[in-house]
This record gives C-alpha cells, sequence and structure tokens, in this order.
C-alpha cells in the first residue's frame, strides 16, 4: 500500500490521533506506518506533518471553554493594563511587570505561550529542512524512542517540587524552559508531547498542568508548522489527495478527542514510566527489524 488515498489516511489518523498527545511522538510512529505500508517520499512526509492539523482541532474543541475564558480575560486585560499605564505615575518596567503579572493572569498566560512558541518556530524555520531530508527514518525515530524513554524514566526518578499547580502559575520563566524543551521535539521520534511535559516537569509544573500545558502549546506549534508546510507542499497534491488528506484529518480529530480526555485522567493517577517503557521496547524492535 504505497499510493496516497483514503486508506492510507484512515491509517495515518488514527496513528496520529492515537500518538500526538502521549510522550511517543506521533512523527516517529506516523514516519514507522509510513515505511512499513511502502509509503515514503516528498507526498508522504508533507500528508504525515498536515495531517496533524486534525489533532491540533481537538485541542481547540476539548478545551473550548477554557480558551474561550482566556482571550476574553486577556483582551479585557490587557485595555485595563493600558489604561492604568496611561494614568498612573512611572514606575520601573519591572515593578510593572511584576505588578500586572499578578493581577493580568490571563495576559500573562498568553504572552508565555508566544515565549514558549519562540525557540523551535526559529530553530524549526532554519533547520526543518535539513531534518526532513535526513533524519525522517525509522533509525532516527529508534534512537531517539530510546533516549526520550530513558530520559522520562530518569525525570520521573528525581524528586521535584512542583511550583505551578494550575495553569494561571505558569510564568513566563516556566513557559521559556518548555518552549527549549520542546526544540528537541523537533528530531522525529523525540515526541513533542514528551519534550513539553519533561520540560514542564523540571520547570516545576505539577504533572497533570505540564499535560495540559504541552496540549495549549500545541496550539500554536502545530498550526503554524501545518499550514507552513502544507502551504509549500501544495504543488505536490493533486485535488483526490486533498480529499484524502481531509479524512485523515476528520478521523485524527475524532481520535484525539477521545485520547486527550483519557490522558489528562491517566497523568493524574500515573506516572510517564509505561510510556518510557513503550518506547524504549519500541526503538529496540525497530532497530533489530530496519537493520
Amino acid at each position: 500500500m504505497n499510493e496516497w488515498g483514503p486508506a492510507l489516511a484512515v491509517i495515518l489518523g488514527v496513528v496520529e490521533g492515537l500518538t500526538e498527545f502521549l510522550p511517543v511522538s506521533s512523527t516517529g510512529h506516523l514516519i514507522l506506518v509510513g515505511h512499513a505500508l511502502g509509503f515514503t517520499g516528498d507526498v508522504a512526509a508533507n500528508a504525515e506533518i498536515a495531517i496533524q492539523l486534525g489533532a491540533i482541532l481537538a485541542v481547540i474543541v476539548f478545551e473550548r471553554e477554557k480558551i474561550s475564558r482566556l482571550l476574553s480575560g486577556a483582551w479585557q486585560e490587557q485595555k485595563i493594563w493600558r489604561s492604568a499605564t496611561a494614568t498612573e505615575p512611572l514606575a520601573s518596567w519591572a515593578d510593572r511587570i511584576k505588578t500586572s503579572m499578578r493581577s493580568h493572569p490571563n495576559l500573562w498566560f498568553l504572552i508565555g505561550l508566544g515565549i514558549a512558541f519562540l525557540p523551535a518556530a526559529t530553530l524549526g524555520l532554519a533547520a526543518h529542512g535539513w531534518i526532513k531530508s535526513h533524519l525522517f527514518t525509522p533509525q532516527t525515530v529508534a534512537i531517539t524512542s530510546i533516549l526520550g524513554g530513558i530520559i522520562i524514566l530518569i525525570v520521573e526518578a528525581t524528586k521535584r517540587t512542583s511550583q505551578a499547580m494550575s495553569l494561571e502559575q505558569v510564568s513566563p520563566i516556566h513557559a521559556f524552559w518548555i518552549g527549549v524543551a520542546q526544540c528537541a521535539s523537533l528530531i522525529p521520534g523525540m515526541s513533542r508531547s514528551g519534550s513539553t511535559i519533561i520540560g514542564g516537569l523540571l520547570a516545576g509544573l505539577d504533572r497533570k498542568v505540564a499535560t495540559e500545558y504541552s496540549f495549549f502549546l500545541a496550539l500554536p506549534t502545530i498550526i503554524a508548522a501545518t499550514l507552513y508546510e502544507t502551504w509549500k507542499a501544495r504543488g505536490t497534491f493533486t485535488e483526490q489527495d486533498f480529499l484524502a488528506l481531509a479524512l485523515g484529518m476528520v478521523i485524527s480529530f475524532l481520535v484525539a478527542w477521545a485520547v486527550i480526555a483519557a490522558f489528562l485522567t491517566y497523568v493524574q493517577r500515573h506516572t510517564l514510566r509505561a510510556f518510557a517503557y513503550y518506547r524504549i521496547m519500541l526503538g529496540v524492535l525497530v532497530m533489530l527489524v530496519a537493520r
């Protein structure tokens, strides 16, 4: 099965929806499934990236109430901040920011997302072409799956004190370090979700908060990457290809919606060790098969 069409779109949509928000790397799984089915090359790489949009739409629907409150709250807060800045006596910018962070949590949450988005976006623009040409291979996925699994086990074995027990407590400093951690996910197999959740844990976020923050950070990250790659690859797709792509997005949306709810419940009661063991076993298996 090496022709891009509805059957492949359904398979890739299921794989994408199942793996996008788990710390196991959706891109890595799409690469492995694509190679197993003989679906490789530019069309495959572009389809695997574009189909992620369905999963990200699931986050928007699942978190729609929080997103609505966040955006409306940030809009009101920025108006209040601008008004206060214009009428109050001049103070240092450091004092203004400290005061604003306490009184305008929604606005600073959005600012933090922008800060977290920038490192991977900047590095991705500079290196993604090379990464896609050289690292979208089963061998790379095998190595990074094992490496990522080991990192998860080390972090889970380390005692930490959680500083942020809710999304409102995630500061721009937390966001910056999560954004730095997300850079690792540019390498197939490292996992965007895994990198940002582990980055959040190391930065001092509670496990559930780190997981939910990873969902929110996926919004600008995946939307930007998907639209950019789809636009660049528009000449490689036919009208029928786009129809299949839309089908894959719908499937990934439906599957991801169910996975998001289940995963948030899971991380409230369990560590990420099960995913680490899965990653290591998958990496070893791929090394044995692909050598």
